[in-house]
């Protein structure tokens, strides 16, 4: 088995390192393909307007000076010697829930991938309170990864759909199981923005990550990470609305 890991937290983040661990329980062929930086909230994104550089880091390690999603073209065209059968992006530091998934770059790599006819599996590793940096605990989803990724390896999936994953904030022990579910929906009235001054005195503006309030529904991915569980969600990538195709098309005949 051939493996290609990715995220959008950098080539040298802490969560790849995990990914890595996680990934050698299945095999050693396995290839490194990320951003050069952090990517957070670059959703599927793709770089046009410049150049992308490749640096290679060591044997079959190497990192992108673009997004998520050229890394993954890059890993798959010009890095890889052979398609990989498996694509993991990840594991992200903070969750990707509900409607988030709309803009994180850990998601948008599996997304590339799952649109290159690659099983690709997205993992994020949820934690408790902000400004915790580099500490943030991967406990979880060094204890559970292995456990929730053997089973999707190989799962009946449809053609360009994908597979994402998120940890619960809490110790390994503590983990109450794995369930699948639904995606969920944020109430939109989403964090926060922080307004500031810098030293010429111009404004600029930080977009705050402070929690954002949330219904719960049932079976969703936002309630099994607030009951302890790890979520496990199928995503595909048609985003058509199926059912108002004839009620939009009797308006134009």
């Amino acid at each position: 088995m051939r493996i290609l890991l990715t995220n959008d937290d950098g080539v040298h983040a802490p969560g790849l390192i995990v990914l890595e661990e996680i990934a050698r329980a299945f095999t050693d062929d396995i290839w490194i393909c990320a951003p050069a930086e952090e990517q957070s909230g670059a959703g599927h994104s793709l770089t046009l307007s410049r150049p992308v550089r490749m640096r290679k880091h060591g044997e079959r390690r190497y990192s992108v000076s673009g997004t998520p999603t050229d890394a993954v073209t890059l890993g798959l065209r010009k890095v890889m010697d052979g398609p990989p059968d498996v694509i993991l992006s990840g594991v992200n530091r903070g969750a990707n829930l509900g409607d988030d998934v709309t803009y994180s770059g850990t998601v948008s790599a599996a997304i590339e991938g799952a649109l290159a006819g690659i099983r690709s599996i997205a993992l994020s590793q949820v934690y408790a309170s902000e400004g915790m940096g580099d500490a943030v605990p991967f406990d979880a989803a060094r204890a559970w990864g292995a456990k929730v990724i053997a089973p999707l390896l190989d799962a009946p999936l449809p053609k360009r759909t994908l597979v994402n994953v998120n940890f619960p904030a809490l110790a390994a022990e503590k983990v109450n199981g794995i369930r699948v579910v639904r995606q969920g929906f944020h109430d939109y009235s989403r964090g926060s923005v922080v307004e500031g001054r810098d030293p010429r005195g111009y404004p600029y503006y930080w977009f705050g990550l402070e929690a954002i309030e949330h219904t719960l529904d049932h079976g969703t991915d936002l309630e099994a990470i607030d009951e302890g569980y790890v979520s496990v969600t199928p995503l595909q990538l048609d985003l058509t609305h199926h059912s108002s195709l004839g009620a939009l098309a009797e308006r134009y005949s």
